[in-house]
């Protein structure tokens, strides 16, 4: 039995009655695939899955071939909710492990929380609108969702993407090799050039988290991470594109405004590798809701063009809330934007919340 996994189950034991990121944990289950996990590539790894379908999912069955150990199912939003940015552990709300008066985001909640705190290193999640880059902004950890059509989605829409929750990169590296049938690393050629959005030309950032993410890109071209290239990337507010997508109901001018957002992306990254702007324009928000603002607002546009995009931990506001730095590469090039996040991560490193150390 490995030491990992043993060290996994006592932390979810003690820290998640205070963190509710769990619905079920799968004691008895996890060791009991151990000793096979021992003798593959991935050596008895513990993670966590996404919600009690998240074990059936894609992700979670090449993980698990690979030597993975699921040991329990995530939170995600209760049943009937107007907002999707919390879950609903077996003990109560998730907590956020950084403020336990503020959301961790979601709907990829209990992934999150879990990933923060340690209780494990890796976790599945799912991305129709941000639910994996939200929860990863707001809970300090890294964040992947994947290009359209990378890996098998059950969502008929197209807006949502396979997603992995990691303590770093360089782990969701190693979740994409051994998910992916065919991956090679694509380490970073520095400086990468960049361009900066800090609302995508459309949406109103919180003084806080815009200077975070401001101080953040400025040390990434310090490092000479990344080199700065001239000229905005703005898109049109995707609200209505999204709403009508999602409800299957496209009108005449959600597809006008999809194709006028995916002809200015596509007129980027002809100039650029990277598109850099905040994860959200606001900070965590409480429990009771994020009243009139939309926390996707700077997410749901890659959802619509099929970009992949990850979170990275940019620093923290004020009051302790970490606030996330949104990476955005071409169609396809999830690799390469791998290996980006992993000299973005040499220069802004995550930290772990205090009491979880």
């Amino acid at each position: 039995m490995t030491s990992a996994l043993e060290t996994a189950l006592a932390r979810i034991d003690r820290f998640d009655p205070e963190l509710c990121a769990f619905t079920e944990v799968w004691h008895e289950e996890a060791r009991g695939r151990a000793e096979a996990a021992s003798r593959l590539p991935l050596a008895g790894l513990p993670f966590a899955v996404k919600g009690t379908a998240g074990i059936r999912s894609y992700a979670a069955v090449r993980l698990a071939a690979a030597g993975g150990i699921p040991v329990g199912a995530t939170s995600v939003p209760a049943p009937g909710t107007e907002w999707q940015t919390w879950g609903q552990g077996a003990r109560g709300r998730t907590v956020n492990p950084w403020r336990p008066d503020r959301t961790p985001g979601g709907s990829s909640a209990g992934s999150a929380a879990a990933v923060a705190a340690g209780l494990v290193e890796l976790a599945t999640g799912s991305d129709g609108a941000g639910s994996v880059r939200i929860p990863a902004a707001w809970c300090g950890v890294f964040g992947l969702r994947t290009t359209r059509g990378l890996l098998p989605s059950p969502d008929r829409t197209g807006l949502a993407s396979p997603g992995v929750l990691a303590s770093s990169a360089a782990l969701a590296e190693s979740w994409l090799h051994h998910v992916l049938d065919r991956y090679r690393p694509q380490p970073a050629v520095l400086p990468v050039p960049a361009v900066y959005s800090p609302g995508l030309g459309f949406a109103s950032v919180d003084p806080e988290v815009a200077r975070v993410i401001r101080k953040a890109v400025d040390r990434l071209v310090e490092a000479g991470v990344v080199r700065p290239v001239p000229g905005a990337c703005d898109l049109l507010d995707p609200a209505e594109a999204w709403f009508a997508t999602r409800a299957a109901r496209p009108t005449p001018s959600a597809r006008r405004l999809r194709d006028a957002n995916d002809r200015t992306l596509d007129a980027c990254f002809t100039r650029a590798s990277l598109l850099l702007t905040p994860v959200t324009p606001n900070p965590p928000h409480g429990h009771e809701g994020p009243g009139d603002v939309y926390s996707t607002a700077l997410t749901w546009a890659f959802n619509l063009s099929g970009h992949p995009a990850a979170s990275v931990p940019a620093g923290f506001t004020p009051d302790g809330c970490p606030v996330g730095l949104q990476l955005v590469t071409a169609r396809g090039t999830d690799a390469a934007l791998l290996g980006m996040a992993r000299a973005v991560e040499g220069v802004l490193p995550a930290a772990r919340p205090p009491r979880f150390s």
